[in-house]
């Protein structure tokens, strides 16, 4: 079946699809992962957005139930230059094509996904519409320029958790009662984490479950009286999509827990830190993604191969407080990656140390934030 993708700035890319009929929008961005293409979908920081896979070869491996990083595909729409429709592994449970189709999203394959992506590298990432339903370019550019711009988009509220929740045996678990009546349960877990839940993904609640933490999932809107009430050893601040700066209630309930308890942030969590501590953020020309972004540590000189999946950034000359330190840079183009403060407990990189997916060479973050609550 015929499809098309039109840019707002005109450019259409011609294409097939391999799930039936379907109109979307949203902003085209490209991931550079050779694999992980089901973590992808299922991230929550791809929240309005339709990914481009670089690798040209995806759904050989199927998908499964155990690779989900939420509870849900996020993703608008999923380009790929070639579709597998007959997967090779031993864990796969189902066709990437039939995943994409049981829950209602776009996949188009056949396109020139080295254009495009060469395109948005010059261009930058920009909006676009995808359709199997509308055969005119001149039509499809007229309803991109019409769609949402990703910049001062609140996006989180799409994607967080709509009630608390407790991480328990692998998957979240909704609590027995409201947080003002909330008690932790008796578990051999040493620390409790509160988590703000702006996109969360699961693997970096295994990650801090592995390390002794009980992990309690709040909404993005929960208040610093809420989080204090509940005294947790320390506070969590998620990935998620959109645009920080629009995320004006988490920033305010950020300022107030700043000194009172070890943070530590990751991706837009990071982003929402620095817009606490009285940073900016700007949108990036066509952002990170995937799992080969290399983030040196100022301090040690170690060089982390990492995966990454944002489209902002915390400005880096608006950091003024002379106690909060740059720790780490991306060195593709220098922006900032990772904040120290130096006299409270806190800290936070852009990247994702849970690696799914990509390596796993940041992971030790996870120990530093498990010695913040121990000291």
């Amino acid at each position: 079946m015929k499809a098309l993708l039109a840019l707002e700035d005109g450019t259409v890319f011609k294409g097939r699809s391999f799930t039936g009929q379907w109109e979307t929008e949203g902003e085209v961005v490209f991931n550079t992962s050779m694999t992980g293409y089901q973590e992808v979908l299922t991230d929550p920081s791809y929240c309005g957005q339709m990914v481009t896979m670089t690798y040209p070869l995806i759904g050989n491996y199927g998908v499964n139930e155990t690779d989900v990083e939420s509870d849900r595909i996020h993703v608008k729409a999923f380009l790929v230059k070639e579709y597998q429709p007959y997967p090779s592994n031993f864990r796969s449970q189902k066709s990437l094509g039939d995943y994409l189709k049981e829950n209602g999203i776009p996949g188009m394959e056949g396109i020139d996904t080295r254009a495009l992506t060469r395109h948005i590298r010059l261009s930058g990432a920009m909006r676009g519409v995808l359709s199997t339903e509308d055969p005119d370019p001149d039509s499809l550019v007229q309803k991109a320029k019409a769609s949402p711009q990703m910049a001062g988009a609140d996006l989180v509220r799409f994607v967080t958790c709509k009630e608390p929740l407790m991480w328990r045996d692998g998957k979240p678990v909704p609590i027995e009662t409201d947080l003002a009546s909330f008690n932790w349960p008796k578990a051999d877990k040493k620390f409790r984490v509160v988590a703000m839940d702006f996109g969360i993904k699961y693997n970096i609640l295994r990650c801090l479950e592995a390390r002794g933490c009980q992990v309690l999932l709040v909404p993005a809107q929960t208040d610093a009286e809420t989080i204090n009430s509940l005294n947790p050893d320390g506070l969590f601040l998620s990935n998620g999509p959109g645009d920080p700066a629009a995320v004006t209630y988490a920033i305010e309930t950020i300022k107030k827990e700043v000194g009172r308890r070890p943070i530590f942030g990751i991706c837009l969590g990071h982003q929402l830190l620095g817009l606490a501590l009285g940073g900016g953020t700007y949108k990036l020309k066509f952002g990170h993604r995937g799992a080969n972004q290399p983030a040196k540590d100022l301090k040690t000189g170690r060089v982390a191969i990492t995966s990454q999946n944002h489209g902002f950034c915390v400005d880096d000359d608006t950091m003024k407080d002379p106690d909060i330190e740059t720790s780490q840079l991306n060195l593709n183009d220098n922006t900032l990656e990772g904040m120290v403060h130096n006299k409270h407990p806190l800290f936070s990189v852009q990247y994702h140390p849970e690696a799914s997916p990509g390596p796993h060479d940041a992971a030790y973050l996870f120990d530093r934030f498990i010695e913040m609550m121990e000291t």
